[in-house]
């Protein structure tokens, strides 16, 4: 269903029956130059500037062959191969000429809406709007003309962010009329869906690999996922229950009892700290330097043994840094395993606020098996823990020197070999599937590796694009392209200049977290500013009642996960994956399908007590009421410990749901 075809004067690309891209002399769709690249990084925040020169049109047009088009300028300065692979869906476009910017114009019918571009935070759908891929910190507020947003970046480092800065943008889109593409590039891309009727792809390169598919919505989702192989499962162990955050050393261990003691249900405990600390003006930070700290945690390694006896898991984490004053980095730095400067054979060094650490070259084989083996299979697996946080793989600087590589290539790339890497120390030690680890970087291929995302480090807030409600789009956006289970900071992780956390925030995301795959509390970056979920009793009796929850759901999460493996959708849904005729849902972003079964508004706005739902095609009953809707849209109550769940009375787990309620 994918052909070139001849039109007047140049060629069309015909995609599941329509024309998605026409070049010739009335719609000149594809045009190169050359650029000149500017990079700006501060602490993971980057800006990135060009400044090209275009090429003259493309404006002659040669058929060489039933799916292979050359296109030249008329003063054949400038000239572009075009060609479909004879074996696969998937079209090349290259720069000839010495040129290495590529632009396609995508046409869309004028009722298209179009989603993707990785996991995107502020809009799901990306009509009207420009969005950079390139791997960064997202940014505190992430709204310009705020006060948070301004006050992050009023130090000249632009950490405030924009709608668009994530951890794990993606070069995929796909479309409401029947079609997706999913370019193979790293490098820089700009996919711009500003002008109505066109998405715009700007490629820093001269070559452009891009995968087509063609399909309804959810016919769509599966193929990007079967792309990168079979998902990875999440382990039965991590559905039944929390995962408690805590970073209080010794003391973490006091404070979970007195959880268990007021009834919760408790997968795992995650000590970060597990490291150690430093204290930073940024907030309580960890010491990197992967190994267990004594001073911080005595009897670690008898603690772990206990806490698994009774059911508990230990998770610890890790990044893919080392900081200068550990141990580890002059190992490193002694064997080559670090990136080098450019001016001298000297590990280059990433400012990460108040300390510098050095990057681990994972283009050298030998320090991939360095870290495979010596820091995540005998510092970490080998002692005793049952999973981590895999935190960064979006600050690799384009300044420095790789065993092998350009930065410009390899940074978009940094996420998937950081995936890689920790997915094969799991399978070394023939753990897959029972050790839970997960990642707030990406790019296109770390759906192979990665089996669990989190949405980063919002606002501990209900602001519009870093509060609560930014983990709803995260989750949808990153599941249309291959990735099946997300979760969230319960409660939220950053807290700047006086923003902390409520009470209200916290129940609410509760609420929230319990119809996630994994249920995991996070005591952010100022633990000591901010309320916990042991602060006050109606804090701990929510986290209670919400682990329960989370801890009954057990055996449809594992539904779910099943299902992911085996039709390739998402946990938490997009409803126009079930509903592709229905428009409505087309842009609906603050509610999701939790499988096909139940339908999930959590509240993200401060003292909201009800809120509008749209409930599709079908029969629907309201969780704890148990009052039938029909569908369209309510105006539903939702006290505190109620958000609006509906699910199917005809579901095979509705007995479950039903005692959801009691």
């Amino acid at each position: 269903m994918v052909r070139l075809t001849p039109s007047e004067g140049g060629f069309a690309l015909l995609l599941g029956g329509r024309c998605v891209l026409r070049h010739d002399p009335e719609s000149l769709s594809i045009s190169v130059a050359s650029g000149d690249p500017v990079v700006t990084m501060v602490r993971g925040n980057f800006r990135l500037s060009d400044s090209p020169v275009a090429a003259g049109p493309l404006s002659k047009c040669e058929m060489i062959g039933p799916a292979a088009v050359r296109l030249s300028s008329t003063d054949g300065a400038a000239a572009v191969a075009v060609s479909l692979a004879p074996d696969a869906p998937r079209l090349a476009v290259t720069a000839l000429s010495g040129h290495d910017r590529v632009t396609l114009d995508f046409a869309l019918a004028p009722d298209d809406v179009l989603w993707g571009a990785g996991e995107q935070m502020s809009y799901l759908a990306l009509n009207g709007r420009k969005f950079p891929i390139w791997t960064s910190e997202p940014g505190v507020g992430r709204e310009p003309g705020t006060p948070l947003t301004d006050q992050a970046s009023a130090d000249g480092s632009f950490a405030g962010g924009d709608y668009w800065t994530t951890n794990y943008p993606e070069p995929t889109v796909l479309c409401s009329g029947g079609w997706a593409i999913s370019l193979a590039n790293s490098e820089y891309v700009e996919l711009d869906a500003c002008v109505p009727g066109r998405l715009r792809v700007d490629v820093w390169s001269a070559e452009v690999v891009i995968d087509l598919f063609e399909g309804a919505p959810a016919e769509l989702a599966r193929q990007l996922g079967a792309r990168f192989g079979p998902r990875h499962a999440l382990p039965d162990w991590a559905l039944g229950g929390a995962i408690v955050g805590l970073k209080a050393g010794e003391a973490s261990f006091a404070r979970l009892e007195a959880l268990i003691e007021a009834g919760a249900a408790i997968a795992g405990l995650w000590c970060e700290d597990w490291v150690g600390i430093r204290e930073t003006s940024f907030g309580r930070r960890l010491f990197w330097d992967w190994q267990w700290n004594p001073a911080r945690y005595p009897d670690l390694p008898a603690r772990i043994t206990a806490l698994k006896a009774r059911g508990i898991r230990f998770l610890g984490y890790v990044n893919p840094y080392l900081a200068v004053d550990g141990p580890l980095f002059p190992e490193a730095s002694a064997r080559g395993f670090l990136a080098l400067r450019l001016d001298a054979d000297a590990p280059y060094l990433v400012d990460f606020g108040e300390f510098d650490a050095g990057v681990v070259d994972f283009t050298n084989p030998a320090a991939c098996d360095w870290f495979i083996e010596d820091v995540i299979g005998k510092r970490m697996l080998d002692f005793g823990l049952d999973g981590w946080m895999a935190d960064f793989g979006e600050y690799l600087p384009t300044d420095l020197r790789l065993h092998a590589g350009d930065p410009m290539q390899e940074h978009n790339r940094w996420p998937v070999r950081w995936a890689e890497v920790n997915a094969r120390a799991v399978a070394s030690r023939e753990r897959t599937g029972d050790v839970l680890w997960f990642m707030r970087a990406g790019h296109t291929g770390v759906q192979a590796h990665c089996p669990l995302l989190w949405a980063g480090d919002q606002s501990v807030d209900f602001s519009r694009h870093d509060g609560i409600g930014t983990v709803i789009t995260a989750a949808l956006s990153s599941g249309l392209v291959g990735n099946a289970f997300s979760h969230s900071d319960v409660g939220g992780y950053t807290s700047l200049f006086g923003n902390v956390r409520t009470e209200e925030l916290m129940l609410r995301w509760y609420e929230l977290g319990a119809f996630s795959p994994v249920f995991r509390t996070h005591e952010g970056n100022r633990p000591d500013d901010n309320l916990q979920i042991d602060s006050s009793p109606s804090l701990v009796a929510g986290f209670v009642r919400w682990s329960r929850i989370h801890a009954a759901l057990a055996p449809y999460v594992q539904h779910l996960v099943a299902e992911a493996r085996e039709i390739g959708l998402p946990a938490q849904r997009a409803l126009f994956l079930h509903y592709p005729q229905d428009a409505e849902t087309f842009t609906l972003q603050d509610q999701f399908l939790y499988g096909q079964d139940v339908m999930v508004a959590p509240v993200i706005a401060a003292g909201a007590r009800e809120r509008r739902v749209y409930l599709p095609q079908g029969a629907w009953r309201h969780l704890w009421s148990g009052r039938d809707y029909p569908p369209g849209w309510h105006s539903v109550a939702a006290p505190l410990g109620e958000p609006p769940v509906f699910y199917r009375p005809q579901s095979a787990f509705a007995p479950l749901f039903r005692e959801l309620a009691t």
